[in-house]
């Protein structure tokens, strides 16, 4: 690290001497633009959110369950392509520029893999939303949502990898700049297409899936040329030799990253079977839930960024073999995560009865049951928001050093096993209903945040620190980059 052994000209003690101190630093600069571009991504989904709103209580339900499908897949698909931010960090602490190249190289095929049978497993989403018990009207809607948002999933996932890859290499900003220009965008295109506004054609909650589909092909394109052509992502010629299949690299990517995408998966999963549980109480109470968790959303993606930047951090550290820096940024991490998320949780209590309003139309004849729901439902999550905040921080310094395979059954038993149970039992045989249901994935999440932690500190107070990402041919430093 720069700087390390120099003193400021304010006459500050040595950054050496600080190390807590230089880490939170680090992990601020890499953590902030990572975090305000996750922002800018639910952003969109917020306004898209608001949008449909306006087309009344049962647009907003059939939103939450085509999410609820798309969803599935997407956080599949996401945890397996972020398994490219690890290993470039790696190869990028270790010094080997051309497996950073590949790290992401593996990752855009992976993404394209899967998403060609995913992206049209979405057109059948109407059907399984009725053989779930759906009422017919809300699932109908759902299949239009669908029908413009299906197409989405690759370059959601593409865009995902080489955001990973810049960050790896930290310069994550690029990728806000391209966030904060798609969040306007990406408002007035679905405006436009969902009202029939500027020349557009009208069509409804249809509209809003095919704007989100056309922007983040945009988006995609954005970042794609950004790595390909600007400093300092240029030099890594990702694009060199693409069509190469690199099945050695592969295979520790899938051996990564599935572990993380069924993480991913089973965590979704609870929240996704929980608002299949909530639809099965009416519509109202479905529109509440899916507004207070798209509250919760937002505050979320501060930590999540925070997660994404220490997977970084600690991947970095691990790349140098410094297993005392790689627990140094995990925990460092975690307490940025929990002061956040602590701050912000004060607030959303406060506000509970007014922020529900941005997402209705207070003309609709149930618009004031839902806001009561809601807002009774924000200040259920109270701890469930910092609970959720410390777990992602840690998954993702967990994520840093490879371990992936026990947190993911962790998630099986405290999401499914404890989570679900808890909802399940609390929602219908206690007869909670939608309490019951919020009360028991909290349950859940604070069984796995406490079960992180424990796994954080036993791994790193022993020294752990993984191999590195390797290739199946040892290449020679001394060659040029294009050369593999």
């Amino acid at each position: 690290m720069h700087g390390m052994n120099k003193i400021s000209a304010s006459g500050a003690m040595p950054a050496s001497l600080n190390p807590w101190r230089l880490e939170l630093t680090e992990t601020v600069k890499l953590a902030l633009p990572i975090a305000l571009t996750q922002l800018g991504q639910v952003g969109m989904m917020t306004t898209d959110l608001a949008l449909v709103g306006r087309l009344g209580g049962d647009a907003i339900a059939a939103a939450a369950l085509a999410q609820v499908i798309l969803f599935t897949a997407f956080v599949f698909g996401m945890g397996l392509t972020s398994a490219v931010s690890p290993l470039a960090a790696q190869s990028f602490g270790a010094r080997e520029p051309r497996m950073v190249r590949r790290s992401l190289r593996v990752g855009l095929w992976a993404a394209t893999i899967l998403g060609i049978p995913l992206s049209l497993g979405q057109l059948w989403g109407e059907e399984l939303l009725l053989a779930l018990g759906q009422e017919p009207q809300v699932a109908s809607l759902a299949h239009e949502y669908l029908l413009g948002l299906a197409w989405s999933l690759i370059p959601a996932w593409w865009f995902i990898a080489l955001r990973g890859f810049m960050g790896a290499v930290n310069r994550p900003e690029p990728a806000f700049w391209i966030t904060l220009a798609a969040v306007p965008a990406n408002f007035v295109l679905a405006y436009a297409l969902i009202f029939g506004h500027f020349g557009a054609p009208e069509l409804g909650i249809l509209g809003a899936g095919v704007a989100t589909t056309i922007v983040n092909l945009c988006m995609c394109a954005a970042a794609l040329w950004v790595c390909y052509a600007q400093a300092p992502f240029k030099k890594y010629q990702v694009l060199g030799r693409f069509w190469r299949y690199d099945g050695h690299l592969m295979k520790q990517l899938v051996a990564i990253g599935t572990p993380m995408a069924a993480t991913f998966l089973l965590e979704y999963g609870l929240f996704g079977g929980a608002g299949l549980v909530v639809g099965l109480f009416g519509a109202s109470a479905l529109a509440a839930h899916q507004i207070a968790l798209q509250i919760a959303a937002i505050l979320f993606m501060i930590p999540f960024g925070i997660s994404l930047a220490a997977t970084v951090r600690v991947g970095q550290e691990a790349g140098r073999k410094n297993p005392v820096g790689a627990r140094r940024a995990g925990f460092v991490a975690i307490a940025l995560a929990l002061v956040f998320m602590t701050v912000m949780t004060v607030i959303v209590v406060s506000l509970r009865h007014v922020l529900p309003l941005f997402f209705l139309d207070e003309t609709m004849k149930d618009a004031s049951e839902i806001v009561a729901i809601a807002s009774w439902l924000l200040l259920l999550g109270a701890t469930f928001f910092i609970a959720d905040g410390v777990q992602t921080a840690m998954a993702g310094s967990l994520r840093g050093l490879n371990d992936t395979k026990i947190p993911m059954l962790f998630a099986a038993i405290s999401f499914w096993v404890i989570g679900f149970g808890a909802l399940y039992l609390l929602a219908f045989p206690l007869q909670l209903g939608v309490t019951g249901v919020w009360i028991g994935f909290t349950i859940g999440l604070i069984v796995y945040c406490v079960m992180l932690v424990a796994r954080f500190h036993r791994l790193t107070a022993r020294g752990y620190i993984p191999d590195a990402p390797h290739a199946e041919h040892v290449i020679s430093k001394a060659k040029p980059l294009p050369a593999e």
